[in-house]
């Protein structure tokens, strides 16, 4: 549903669907309550601002009663942000395509206490491209590789190679040495590399973590490459073969070796803010693909490495 209200600063607008009927006697007053975190009469002032908007683009006033509306539009209010000290580079770029190397902690897109601070907005506002959409996304967490449509007419075609499972992707990830590790026979979980790992992941609303559940049916599935190792640390490369949230990370920390950083495998740590020093080790490394316009092989390749990698590795 195409929004009424243009991209501005990078940010487009968020449609919110309003019930037909209620017990308010208001779109305001419904949003007033929706969003009770929020002061009613700041949020009602945005209203006298002309700030919320119909499908149409026309102003709602307080007084909109509930049920004229289905869908209302308007632009978050920016909150206050930590910046992400650390710049997206920009790999590729064409009438199509942009393909970034995303940094550790910034999120693909707008959400929460990150706006500006997210990959996104920061590529729409540096190469002035207000319709540039993810066609993938990465965990705010985890660095590497990104890539963006910038045409709505050829997005379609970029984005059904991720529901077909057409795009290979490579990742890396650094994890502490398992328990028992013998250098001279190395195993992960009891069976040599390279190995595949499967299990069944479901996200749960209003969860961060995802659980597993060992009775159904493996609907996730990774092979893990052996790269290197030294005394402390075990360096491995990801093929994941579907794309459930969290996959790697739970895949690695199921085998014993949890990712270097993770707060939220194998244990979820309390909520703290960002140590810039300690990004999770896990980096989006390669991107490979037929090109569905042309026709031709494109390879993308990070050019960011883990920092707890083993040397030489």
């Amino acid at each position: 549903m195409p929004s009424p209200l243009p991209v501005r600063d990078g940010v487009g607008a968020t449609r919110l669907h309003v019930p037909m009927t209620g017990a308010w006697p208001t779109i305001g007053a419904y949003m007033a309550e929706r969003f009770f975190h929020l002061d009613p009469e700041r949020l009602l002032t945005r209203f006298d601002r002309g700030e919320i908007v119909g499908r149409d683009g026309t102003p709602l006033t307080r007084e909109t009663p509930l049920g004229a509306h289905e869908f209302v539009w308007y632009y978050r209010e920016p909150p206050v942000e930590r910046e992400i000290p650390f710049e997206i580079d920009v790999l590729h770029q064409d009438d199509d395509l942009v393909v970034a190397d995303k940094p550790h902690f910034l999120p693909t897109t707008p959400g929460g206490k990150y706006l500006q601070n997210s990959a996104l907005v920061r590529l729409r506002n540096r190469l002035g491209i207000p319709e540039l959409t993810p066609i993938h996304r990465l965990d705010r967490a985890t660095a590497g590789l990104l890539m963006f449509s910038v045409r709505p007419q050829t997005r379609g075609a970029y984005q059904l190679l991720f529901e077909n499972r057409q795009v290979e992707k490579v990742y890396e990830a650094v994890s502490a040495l398992p328990e028992g590790w013998d250098a001279a026979s190395p195993t992960l979980g009891g069976r040599a590399f390279p190995r595949v790992y499967r299990n069944h992941i479901e996200k749960l609303r209003a969860h961060v973590c995802v659980r597993v559940d060992a009775d159904r049916e493996p609907n996730s599935e990774t092979l893990i490459e052996l790269i290197g190792f030294d005394q402390h640390v075990l360096h491995t490369r990801l093929r994941p073969h579907s794309g459930k949230m969290h996959q790697l990370r739970v895949h690695l920390a199921a085998l014993g070796a949890g990712i270097l950083n993770d707060g939220f495998y194998p244990e979820l740590l309390p909520e703290a803010p960002d140590d810039f020093t300690r990004p999770l080790q896990l980096l989006a490394r390669e991107l490979r693909f037929i090109d569905p316009l042309s026709g031709a092989p494109r390879a993308f390749v990070t050019r960011r490495t883990l920092q707890e990698a083993p040397t030489g590795a």
